[in-house]
């Protein structure tokens, strides 16, 4: 019986429930709906990224008085290709991976193409073979040979590597391989006054650049298999709980390698960047600010050692502290590199336009301050912002993969590049003392460029893996109330009726099959308690619908 007094026909309360069946909403299978491949929208971003190129290239032309038409057509057929066919193989070997990531690279390494094209013909006398030469020539610009073989580095890991968890089972190997990278160059004769470089005849490749991955694969392993190690409390000072002494010993070994690094190499930037990636990832791994305190206090001091023991590092901090004190001298780059920006101003001199070989090394270390020259504060920017659109992706691929390694790797991965443009950034601008790292995927060097797209590639592997279907958690209710009340928890927690079996009913307990033969008294006392049960729900049910 209802609340009205009236009987609650069988074929009614079937066909409410199968109209409420029919109008529900489709359960998700993700956080979202399903994910869609979107290799659609990575290829016309890479279409823009090849018109701007092609554009950038045209200016570079016209303000050197160099014939256009044929560079163009040559750049859209070499790059063009060179970046197509990268996308076909995200296309079929990672389909659902971050449709942002590779555009954004593919920008910023053409970007960086025709700044290293446009300073190598200014370097060269303008009456040389090499400047009527065109942009494709491996003389005027080599970096052109090394994209090439980077996309193809790039290719080759998302066919081979079929799922990145595999990386875990050799954590402490590639951590050794990555202090082997570390150590080679340390026997070999400084360029730069650094020991960062291995000559093999043509070749000069800097092995640290791959260190970092292997290191990064490292720690990612080793927190992941330690956890349990580094969330253990010590001491609790200031409200933070501090680790406990026995407990530093892979801190205090990632600042030793650190030292190591910097002692030996001459070098400030390759370990301060390892240190600081090491430092961050434990934090995430623990998120305790006690660790992160530690570590901040242990590169305070190790930065205090380097710049008072070791004298390239202290002409940099002197250079640094004041560049115009010694303008022709130590602070001869890093003077040049603010005048360039000065000259820029808000809207640079226009590309081609400009005088940025002034700089040493401007197609290296220095080749933000020679965008800054002309494309301006504007352009500089827009740079900028790439970069965080690449770190901000690399990111949300670290929130969005569910496995624990997925997670440190991706963070690790994305922190490295966000780590290592502002440390080559705050140099060129002054705010932090000169370093010996390059700027990903614009300065010119092959090892800088191979190891960052074989960054990108292992990005691209965990954000497939993240996204495809199948991998998300289940999500919420797309509408309702956001509070969960006590009667929707319960709810919740019942069990679900089978598809056929109405919902008036689901609730009642299944009378055991030696009731059914107790006779006619047990029989109508059942009926009579069903009876009741099914007044309780039609209750229910008019009390929810009401609300």
């Amino acid at each position: 019986m209802s609340m009205s007094g009236t009987a609650v026909r069988p074929e009614a309360v079937e066909s409410k429930n199968a109209a409420q069946r029919k109008n529900a909403a489709p359960p998700a299978t993700g956080s979202h709906a399903a994910p869609r491949s979107r290799r659609n929208i990575e290829l016309l971003l890479i279409v823009v990224a090849v018109v701007v190129v092609l554009a950038a290239l045209a200016l570079v032309d016209m303000n050197l008085h160099r014939p256009v038409l044929g560079d163009l057509v040559r750049i859209a057929l070499v790059y063009g290709v060179m970046m197509g066919g990268a996308h076909l193989v995200i296309r079929f070997f990672a389909p659902y991976a971050d449709p942002l990531l590779f555009p954004v690279v593919a920008l910023l390494n053409g970007i960086g193409l025709i700044l290293i094209f446009r300073i190598g013909v200014e370097v060269r006398d303008p009456g040389s073979e090499a400047v009527r030469q065109s942009i494709l020539s491996f003389d005027t610009n080599p970096q052109l040979a090394w994209t090439f073989v980077s996309v193809v580095a790039f290719s080759l890991v998302l066919v081979f590597l079929k799922d990145y968890r595999v990386l875990s089972r050799y954590g402490y190997t590639l951590g050794a391989l990555g202090v082997l990278f570390l150590a080679i160059p340390i026997f070999t004769a400084p360029v730069n006054g650094s020991n960062v470089w291995i000559h093999l005849g043509f070749l000069t490749i800097q092995p640290g650049e791959f260190a970092k991955i292997a290191l990064i694969v490292c720690s990612a392993s080793l927190l992941v298999a330690k956890r349990e190690l580094f969330v253990t409390a010590g001491k609790r000072v200031l409200g933070m709980d501090l680790p406990r002494m026995r407990d530093l010993g892979p801190l205090l070994l990632a600042w030793g390698l650190a030292i190591a690094t910097l002692f030996l190499q001459n070098d400030l930037g390759m370990g301060l960047l390892i240190f600081l990636t090491a430092l961050i990832m434990l934090y995430i791994a623990t998120e305790r600010l006690g660790w992160l305190l530690i570590g901040l206090l242990m590169l305070v001091a190790a930065g205090a050692f380097a710049f008072t023991s070791i004298p390239h590092v202290e002409t940099r901090a002197q250079a640094w502290w004041d560049p115009l004190a010694d303008c022709d001298n130590k602070g001869y780059q890093l003077c040049e590199a603010l005048f360039g920006l000065a000259v820029g101003g808000l809207g640079g001199t226009g590309l081609g336009a400009g005088s940025p070989a002034r700089i040493p090394e401007a197609h290296n270390d220095f080749i933000l301050a020679a965008a800054g020259e002309e494309l301006g504060l504007i352009g500089l920017a827009a740079i900028v912002l790439l970069y965080y659109l690449l770190v901000d992706r690399g990111v949300r691929v670290a929130l969005t993969v569910r496995d624990s390694f997925g997670k440190l790797l991706a963070a690790g991965l994305a922190i490295t590049v966000a780590l290592q443009v502002f440390i080559i950034a705050g140099g060129v601008t002054d705010l932090i003392p000169l370093t010996g790292l390059t700027t990903p995927f614009m300065s010119s060097g092959g090892s800088s460029l191979l190891s960052n797209y074989i960054l990108l590639a292992l990005l691209l592997k965990i954000s497939h893996e993240a996204r495809k279907p199948g991998s998300l958690p289940v999500a919420a209710p797309a509408s309702g109330k956001a509070k969960t009340t006590k009667h929707s928890a319960a709810k919740a927690s019942a069990p679900q009726p089978a598809p056929d079996q109405d919902v008036t009913t689901a609730h009642l307990p299944k009378v055991p099959a030696e009731h059914e033969s107790s006779g006619e008294t047990s029989d109508q006392g059942t009926s009579d308690q069903r009876t009741s049960d099914q007044r309780t729900s039609d209750q229910k049910i008019s009390g929810e619908q009401a609300r």
